[in-house]
């Protein structure tokens, strides 16, 4: 049983979402980013452009599926659309206004923000680079971003000593490994965005749980080609949580079944072998870590994994979709366990051509978990590099991301 989404809907824009972390790594929020999925490398916004309204609140309706309550979304608005109505078709209890670093501190665009404010609206600054001329958007916003990549300690620290007048928090984006993680924490910035998280932090003498190790043989039994259903339904029937979460998964409205299914059997007759094995390999990851970054982790990695599956199904690739699948769902686990990579899939019986694309970024197919890296990213114009020397269409990458990340959502939350 395999799940289809409407193509049109899809088709019309991209939506990626990047966590934002506290100090002390639990979610705090997101950054949305819109791009059209014609031409994935300019953004959406457009002067007077009533579609630009629409792609917004489509785009945050997607994104915003499978937040917890709580949860922050940023999105970025230029200077034409923060001074139009757009920022009010989205809730100010959960968006937070980002103010590109092209918007300039004129008149109408200090008034705008006044009235966002007065509205309950949150803001933030974007790509603050502590040179003078914002101080008035600095004296309104809640938050000011600052992008660190390539940065040195000493021109971070003197950002963030120019900003302490100000009332606001500062956010660390573009934080690509635990180094500058530490460093930004340090110097007092409370938010941390960037790629930092989905890298492993290797710590000397750090050993699996118990709790871990029984879980990585579960995987190592799901993954195995020839697990047959009997042995799903008896992991399933012998442990109430997974009974539970199938049972509530299966009934959802991603389905969309008339009938309510109360019977595991019946239950796994409807998922089929695959799909159920699939799922119940998410849930057993998704027990792994308790931590917020694990659980972000975790969706990412799923969301992953069912990106390269549908693409598998839609065009050759150097992997069957059950290849390309387990390729995306264990290109996080080193990051998830804090564990080398090789280490984590000693056990794991995989195909000694994935387990090399894991494990060797030199690897020749390995090229397929740097496409998912640049999703991640969300960097446009290396994304469509990447897409093109693989063959496959930026609108295709638009509307499986899409698809893949709706399901990723029903299956982890």
């Amino acid at each position: 049983m395999e799940e289809t989404y409407p193509e049109q809907l899809y088709d019309k824009f991209f939506v990626a979402r990047q966590p934002i972390f506290t100090a002390r790594m639990q979610i705090w929020g997101y950054e949305l980013l819109f791009r059209h999925g014609e031409n994935i490398q300019e953004a959406v916004f457009a002067d007077g452009d009533q579609a630009t309204t629409q792609i917004i609140a489509d785009g945050y309706n997607l994104a915003v599926q499978g937040l917890r309550q709580g949860a922050r979304a940023l999105v970025n608005f230029p200077r034409s659309v923060l001074l139009g109505e757009a920022p009010y078709v989205l809730p100010a209890d959960q968006c937070v206004v980002e103010i590109l670093e092209t918007v300039l501190p004129e008149a109408e665009v200090i008034c705008a923000c006044r009235e966002l404010k007065r509205r309950g609206y949150m803001l933030a600054l974007d790509d603050f680079e502590g040179g003078p001329g914002l101080e008035p958007l600095c004296e309104i916003v809640d938050i000011i971003k600052v992008d660190v990549l390539g940065k040195t300690p000493a021109q971070v620290e003197a950002i963030a000593k120019g900003v302490k007048k100000f009332d606001a928090l500062l956010l660390a984006e573009k934080v690509e490994n635990h180094d500058v993680f530490k460093v930004c924490r340090k110097l007092g910035f409370t938010y941390f965005q960037g790629f930092f998280f989905n890298r492993p932090e290797l710590i000397p003498g750090r050993k699996l749980s118990a709790s871990q190790i029984n879980k990585v043989k579960l995987l190592k039994e799901l993954s195995a080609p020839d697990v047959d259903t009997s042995r799903l339904v008896e992991i399933i029937q012998t442990d109430l949580s997974i009974s539970y979460r199938l049972l509530r998964y299966i009934n959802s409205a991603f389905f969309g079944l008339q009938v309510k299914i109360t019977s595991i059997p019946r239950a796994v007759t409807m998922l089929g072998s695959r799909n159920l094995r699939q799922w119940l390999q998410v849930v057993v990851l998704s027990d792994v870590g308790t931590e917020d970054k694990a659980h972000e982790l975790v969706r990412i990695s799923v969301q992953r994994a069912r990106f390269l599956h549908l693409l598998a199904m839609s065009r050759p690739t150097v992997f069957d979709r059950d290849g390309m699948f387990f390729l995306g769902f264990f290109s996080l686990l080193d990051a998830i366990l804090d564990q080398s990579m090789d280490l984590v899939l000693e056990e794991i019986p995989l195909d000694p051509a994935i387990k090399r694309a894991l494990t060797d970024p030199d690897d020749t197919n390995a090229v397929w978990i740097a496409l998912l890296d640049e999703i991640d990213r969300c960097n446009w114009k290396r994304l469509n590099r990447k897409a093109e020397q693989l063959g496959v269409p930026i609108t295709l990458v638009n509307r499986l991301s899409a698809e893949a990340s709706i399901w990723a959502v029903w299956v982890t939350s």
